[in-house]
């Protein structure tokens, strides 16, 4: 059974930047499209990226795009979200997701 667990996020000043990844156990992860979302305080789950299996192809949401971008390195059964020019709007908690398994989250917290 694939686990995936997050990690990188942490308090930073506006502007700053951030890379989250998303580590899994078990062989079928370099199978499966990954996605990133993110859970606003007080506010719903919402879609933020994604990459399919091989990395060929990838999506960032219109309220990210120019600042976010998601990549994948197979051979560490990991999946990355690199943040830039963060804002206050994109404190959350990050999750990550296969078809089959969901990360606990991580934190991002933006602020001065």
């Amino acid at each position: 059974q694939v686990q995936l667990v997050e990690s990188g996020g942490g308090l930073v000043q506006p502007g700053g930047s951030l890379r989250l990844s998303c580590t899994a156990s078990g062989s079928t992860f370099r199978r499966s499209a990954v996605n990133w979302y993110r859970r606003p305080p007080g506010k719903a789950r919402e879609w933020v990226a994604g990459i399919t299996s091989d990395g060929s192809a990838e999506k960032v949401a219109d309220a990210v795009k120019g600042r976010f971008s998601i990549a994948r390195d197979n051979a560490r059964n990991t999946a990355y979200l690199q943040m830039n020019n963060l804002t206050p709007e994109d404190t959350a908690v990050y999750i990550c997701g296969t078809i089959d398994a969901w990360g606990q989250g991580t934190q991002v917290t933006v602020s001065s």
